[in-house]
């Protein structure tokens, strides 16, 4: 059994990810569940109360993975926390900078360290796709992403538009630079999540798309990862790509 706790357990993304792991006793136990502003405030979960508490030194004890869902400065604690408890960690926080990316590289010369702008199964296949396109296909191809999501999203491009970009650019055939200029970011209603890549050429053009029906498809991704590392040695930051190889 692994013992996960989710800081940023109040949220859509946390609180599902608990709900999903209470439905899976045997392979899940909750050992905590983290808000920057608990407040006395608790969650019904799996016909069971757990309450929110802040993440401090001690929360974490005994072994297991924590899985954050919080927002930057949330990361930057989590990781803290993971650090000195010895715990294992599954981000999949987005919007985080230079200074929590270099935290994330120290941490995992540690612990174990799962890192993921999505935790999805299909856009992390779509990232495969978009690499043999992007492979296949001349610099004569522009490069055009859209992306939608809620209203309460806050961070834009989304952290996986971001990702598909780099993923692209590493192919040396486009700027990275030019590939974010062409994003076309929409914030309406309730969007889960929806990313197309369009490679238009000059006789034929090219469009992935991943459109997310709900947020179970991240929540199991996450958990999928928990999983992966309950069973990881520390020394390098893996990725999803590395969860889906096992």
């Amino acid at each position: 059994m692994i013992s996960i706790a989710v800081n940023g357990a109040a949220g859509r993304m946390g609180s599902r990810i608990l709900e999903l792991a209470a439905a899976e006793p045997n392979t899940f136990k909750i050992a905590g569940a983290f808000e920057q502003e608990a407040g006395g405030k608790s969650l019904a979960i799996g016909g069971k109360i757990i309450p929110l508490e802040k993440l401090t030194a001690g929360s974490l004890k005994a072994s297991g993975v924590l899985i954050d869902f919080s927002g930057p400065a949330g990361t930057l604690s989590a990781l803290m926390e993971a650090e000195k408890a010895g715990w294992g960690i599954v981000v999949g926080t987005t919007g985080l900078d230079a200074n929590v990316q270099k935290a994330l590289e120290r941490a995992a010369v540690k612990i174990p360290v799962v890192v993921s702008a999505n935790m999805s199964v299909g856009v992390n296949v779509v990232v495969e796709l978009l690499k043999l396109a992007a492979n296949k296909l001349s610099g004569d191809f522009k490069v055009k992403m859209t992306e939608a999501h809620h209203i309460h999203k806050k961070d834009a491009p989304s952290g996986t538009a971001l990702m598909l970009a780099k993923e692209i650019a590493s192919t040396k055939r486009w700027d990275i630079a030019d590939i974010l200029k062409s994003i076309k970011v929409i914030r309406e209603g309730e969007i889960v999540g929806d990313h197309t890549v369009l490679f238009d050429g000059p006789a034929e053009s090219i469009e992935i798309t991943h459109h997310a029906k709900s947020r179970d498809t991240f929540a199991r991704g996450a958990l999928t990862a928990a999983r992966f590392a309950a069973t990881l040695e520390p020394g390098r930051i893996y990725s999803m790509t590395d969860v889906l190889k096992g």
